[in-house]
């Protein structure tokens, strides 16, 4: 098989990639290890930046997002038995919107597949070879037999656990990796939102979180242990630590609740490997770098990177221009680092942090007070939040 770009994972970065790049008149391949199936079932971030919300549009994906997605222009800061709105339409102009990353993928797969686009499911025993040299190749089986796709590049967008960035060989990268000592119990419930926008809680307990999917499905969360099984944790008691974080009763408001369709714990790292380049090889998305949820930056920084790989391989194909491609490992880094200091920021601001003691904590509540209180303060939040940082 031939191809000019051959792309390693059917999540948003790469399906992205390719919708983009078939707009450019550049041909891929998508191989994926999981089936169809799975990967528009695969339950993961449902806020979009407004940066990410214009390109999908700008790309012709957008139509069910703009029918179907929650656009909201602002969040809630609960601490110390008190409500805060950080608004973001006034201090910014813009806002975000509420729409899971499955359905960005089930869109993209239903583009692609009706542009006559070459995504293989189910692509076993997939290795890359040769991405030092110009005709990188990616050995792959499908279907009971062995193929071999050659290319001009391989794109890895396969995630933190896939096969792209493992191939590297030793010393050719630089990682920084920073694991918390908590992670998310992490809920869908059949239940109607309890209001339109997202509430994030800094309580003595532990962190919570309320966001929703849906006018019908509503996505919460809940600090616990990083080995916590969510088998330990009953539909009673999950609901009474919900009510007891968020502050139900605070205001009139009252957490809707129903039956509980789906449970699982979410660890909390951040990680960054540089460069995001090995000869004819890109990483991007979660192959790249890996952030914290607190702060909503993990599929909007994958779709960034696609954003500028895609350019990238325009400029080659349309001019024979590789300053795009030799520069781009530094221009996502630029932002990935900044969006790593957002994420930090937000999970140390409103997380508990059992070895730390009633000074820090006592600093945690006075940084929220001083979020909450100063338009400045509140400003960077919600400028960083909504995404306007393109560069």
């Amino acid at each position: 098989m031939r191809t000019q770009v051959g792309i390693v994972g059917a999540g948003p970065a790469g399906l992205l990639l390719s919708h983009l790049l078939h707009r450019c008149g550049i041909s891929s391949v998508v191989l994926e290890a999981r089936s169809r199936r799975y990967v528009e079932e695969r339950i993961r971030a449902g806020v979009l930046e407004q940066g990410t919300v214009d390109l999908l549009n700008e790309a012709g994906v957008g139509a069910r997002m703009q029918r179907e997605g929650l656009v909201h222009h602002g969040i809630e800061l609960r601490f110390s038995g008190r409500n805060h709105r950080i608004d973001f339409a006034d201090l910014t102009g813009h806002g975000v919107t509420v729409y899971g990353q499955h359905e960005v993928v089930k869109d993209l797969i239903a583009q692609r597949l009706a542009d006559g686009g070459d995504i293989r499911f189910e692509a076993e025993e997939v290795s890359v070879q040769d991405v030092e040299t110009a005709r990188p190749r990616i050995r792959f089986r499908h279907a009971g037999r062995s193929q071999e796709l050659d290319c001009d590049f391989i794109a890895g967008c396969d995630g933190f656990h896939g096969i792209c960035r493992p191939s590297i060989p030793a010393g050719q990268l630089t990682t920084y990796d920073r694991v918390y000592p908590f992670a998310w119990l992490g809920i869908l419930a059949q239940a109607a939102p309890s209001q339109d926008e997202l509430i994030y809680a800094n309580h003595p307990d532990g962190f919570a979180l309320y966001s929703m999917r849906s006018p019908e499905i509503t996505r919460l969360y809940l600090q616990c242990r990083p080995d916590e099984d969510p088998a330990d944790w009953s539909d009673d008691r999950i609901w009474s630590a919900l009510h007891a974080r968020l502050g139900d009763g605070a205001d009139g408001w009252r957490l809707n609740e129903g039956p509980i369709l789906q449970k699982s714990v979410t660890p909390m790292r951040s990680f960054v490997t540089e460069p995001m380049r090995h000869g004819r090889m890109f990483l991007a998305g979660d192959a790249a770098h890996i952030v914290p949820p607190t702060g909503a930056k993990g599929m909007n920084l994958a779709v960034a990177d696609i954003r500028v790989l895609a350019a990238a391989l325009d400029g080659f194909y349309r001019r024979g221009d590789e300053a795009g491609l030799d520069g781009y490992s530094a221009t996502c880094l630029r932002r990935i680092w900044r969006m790593q200091r957002f994420s930090w920021w937000m999970t140390s601001m409103l997380h508990r942090f059992d070895d730390k003691g009633d000074f820090d904590q006592r600093v945690q509540l006075a940084e929220l007070e001083y979020v909450t209180s100063s338009r400045a303060a509140s400003e960077s939040l919600a400028e960083n939040y909504v995404g306007l940082m393109r560069r």
